[in-house]
């Protein structure tokens, strides 16, 4: 059997193993001194090792295996945990996301991670701690072999060029503090000495430092003919630099570098010669590889192990699945009408029972498609953390209702506007430290994320405490982008105001950031909410922070829903949308200024006529003395609409209309009713605004 039949499995476990990798390091850094959590960890670094090293992924198993040195000191407690440990287990877990992504995609897993394992060792030395001193400045520049490290390739080049006789140098530029384009003022300096020679290697890499990833220096090993002097002046004649030291370097200095070239290969010889001991039957790829786990985890009172109650299934036998049910459901309501007509009592109660099983199915096979939000939400503390930590700020996210479950289809295409709406959040919410300070709020600030059922629909919502979205702003920038005119803009309240953010390429940022700008990017997110069948709103309160709120539906499948008459003609309204059903007569109806209004519980609330909005032939509400009603809300806004004749309540199988009838509008979609007769299902939130 070949290993290549256990990848998805590897895929699915490493991705698991490194999710809980990312929470147990969250709460690590915010309980430093739990060792339980540093446990948790280091076993599944360990268990991840193992699984990679018998996959042949042996620059994941490579990194893993410096991670666990690191995290066997912390545990030990021969070193304590500090915010340079964190960011480097941070970064390491970026590399192996990275890596399990790029066998995702078909690629080998294959990463330069010479620089990672570089910094995990020298925690383990402890150098870590020498070069933070105030004095290793110096002694970086004076080791210019320890500043950059190397792969072989270009060690080679670099002992070739000395040979040669050509200069090798060792460069580290910085720019000026204040300084703007930072990218730009690199790209210069490399652009200045390509022309005098050739760049070997650059840290950051020249992608990152392109990308503005870097404070405000960078180093490379650089090999030219022209000497020290003229290379510095070059360098120095860029605007903005602030310093340029230069190194020569020569053969003794250079040698330096075999050492850690020497060490990564020792480390992937230990781990060829780890999976040569384990591969002895592909067995060991599901069961035995977590074993280390689960044996180092003994029950709490001396009982037995609980054994494994989950099993995965391809989403795609979940889809047949589906759609097997939907026509049996179409069947099912078919039968029931058959039963009604015949009068049989033994088919009546068959049918009856028939129902019953397939109601409790039906709950089964929704539940089988439902997933937690917790999948989304669970990467969401650490890109935070990062995005708190890029930008200087301090943010606390607060999550609750992580257990509330949505359909598995509209789960996978949520969390790239959520990542959208929180990274807005921080960058143009929440102020900084000072400007907190200033305004008499805590230097924390907080980000809300709740998600809750309501109905048969799910709520998302991400509310924060920062400066909020001040009317005026918006209205200025409205009116500069022609969304609106002077008139109109004086009219609108403030929340159709806070509505404009989500116009095509609206911003009211003063300055755009790599991280996002307030309200770029937002009228991607509602498209895409829209999509699945949901909306989007926003409050805010300035001064006192924003609260987006993501209306979702709980299934795209099947759904409860009215059967209404027009005409000859069948119609379908969610029941979620429903308020009441209601009778009126003709002269209840009133007339305010060209638009048809009805009294409603202490209030007045538009009438819209169905038939005269889809041309209905055979009906008319205007020739009827009473007319049922139905009363639809959306939000806290509600109408009313005219109907002929209430059918019933149903359970419907939502059918799209193809690729060739989109964008009908107030039409979500179709149905196929049990006698066969297809029946359009009305968006009742269309016809609010």
């Amino acid at each position: 059997m070949e290993l290549s039949q256990y990848l998805s499995m590897f895929i699915d476990e490493s991705k698991e193993h490194l999710q809980s990798l990312n929470e147990n390091l969250l709460n690590l850094e915010s309980s430093p001194q739990d060792i339980s959590i540093v446990h948790n960890i280091f076993r599944s670094a360990h268990t991840l090792k193992g699984m990679s090293a018998t996959m042949g992924f042996e620059d994941i198993a490579a990194l893993t295996h410096e991670m666990e040195n690191v995290l066997d000191l912390v545990r030990n407690s021969k070193i304590e945990m500090d915010s340079y440990i964190f960011d480097c287990i941070f970064k390491s877990l970026d590399s192996l996301e990275s890596m399990v992504e790029d066998i995702i995609q078909g690629g080998t897993g294959n990463a330069d991670v010479s620089s990672i394992v570089a910094s995990l060792r020298s925690i383990v030395t402890g150098e870590y701690k020498k070069a933070q001193a105030p004095s290793s400045v110096a002694v970086a520049v004076k080791e210019p072999a320890k500043g950059i490290e190397v792969d072989e390739f270009q060690y080679s080049i670099l002992q070739q060029s000395i040979d040669s006789g050509f200069l090798v140098f060792y460069v580290e530029v910085s720019v000026n503090e204040n300084c703007v384009l930072k990218a730009a003022r690199a790209y210069m300096v490399f652009d200045a000495m390509e022309r005098m020679g050739e760049i070997i290697k650059s840290t950051p890499s020249v992608q990152e430092i392109e990308q503005e990833k870097f404070d405000r220096s960078f180093s490379l090993y650089f090999i030219s003919k022209v000497d020290q002097a003229t290379l510095e002046k070059e360098i120095l004649n860029v605007s903005e630099i602030a310093s340029a030291v230069i190194i020569t370097v020569d053969t003794e200095s250079l040698a330096e570098l075999s050492r850690p070239i020497a060490e990564i290969e020792t480390a992937r010889q230990e781990i060829a010669a780890a999976v040569a001991a384990t591969v002895v039957t592909p067995e060991i790829i599901a069961p035995k590889a977590a074993e280390p786990v689960s044996s180092a985890v003994k029950p709490a009172a001396g009982g037995a192990p609980v054994a494994s109650r989950t099993i995965r299934v391809d989403i795609e036998r979940l889809d047949t699945l589906m759609n097997l049910f939907s026509e049996l459901l179409i069947d099912r309501v078919r039968l029931e009408q058959l039963a009604s007509e015949v009068k049989r009592n033994d088919l009546t109660e068959t049918v009856e029972h028939m129902s019953r099983v397939s109601s409790d199915l039906q709950n089964i096979v929704l539940k089988l498609r439902m997933v937690s939000v917790d999948s989304v939400f669970n990467r969401f503390p650490r890109m935070i953390r990062d995005l708190a930590k890029s930008l200087d700020k301090k943010v606390d996210l607060v999550i609750t209702g992580a257990d509330t479950e949505l359909d598995r289809t509209v789960i996978d295409e949520i969390g790239d506007p959520l990542v959208h709406l929180l990274r807005n959040a921080v960058d143009h919410g929440i102020e900084s430290i000072s400007e907190r300070v200033a305004a008499g709020k805590p230097e924390h600030g907080t980000i809300q994320l709740r998600a809750f059922h309501s109905g048969n629909h799910v709520f998302i919502e991400i509310e924060e405490d920062g400066k909020g979205i001040y009317r005026d702003r918006v209205l200025k920038t409205a009116m500069k982008n022609g969304l609106v005119t002077a008139d109109q803009a004086a009219k609108l309240t403030d929340h159709e105001v806070y509505n404009l953010l989500f116009a095509s390429g609206f911003s009211t940022a003063e300055k755009i950031s790599d991280i996002s700008g307030r309200g770029v990017g937002l009228d991607v997110v509602k498209t895409k909410i829209q999509m699945l069948g949901g909306h989007v709103q926003v409050d805010s309160k300035p001064g006192f922070g924003s609260k987006f709120s993501v209306q979702l539906p709980l299934t795209l499948s099947i759904i409860s829903a009215m059967l209404v008459r027009l005409g000859s003609e069948k119609y379908a309204i969610p029941l979620s949308s429903i308020v009441e059903t209601s009778a009126i007569q003709k002269s209840q109806i009133r007339n305010i200024q060209g638009s048809k209004m009805i009294d409603y519980r202490k209030s007045v609330i538009p009438l819209v006529s169905v038939s005269t909005l889809f041309q209905v032939p055979d009906f008319n509400e205007d020739l009827e003395e009473e007319t049922e009603i139905v009363v639809v809300r959306k939000g806290d806004k509600q109408v009313a609409l005219m109907v002929d004749e209430f059918i019933g309540q149903q359970e419907i199988v939502l059918k799209t209309l193809g690729k060739y009838l989109t964008g009908i509008f107030a039409i979500s979609g179709a149905t196929i009713l049990g006698d066969g007769q297809v029946a359009l299902i009305i968006d009742p939130n269309a016809l609010i605004k």
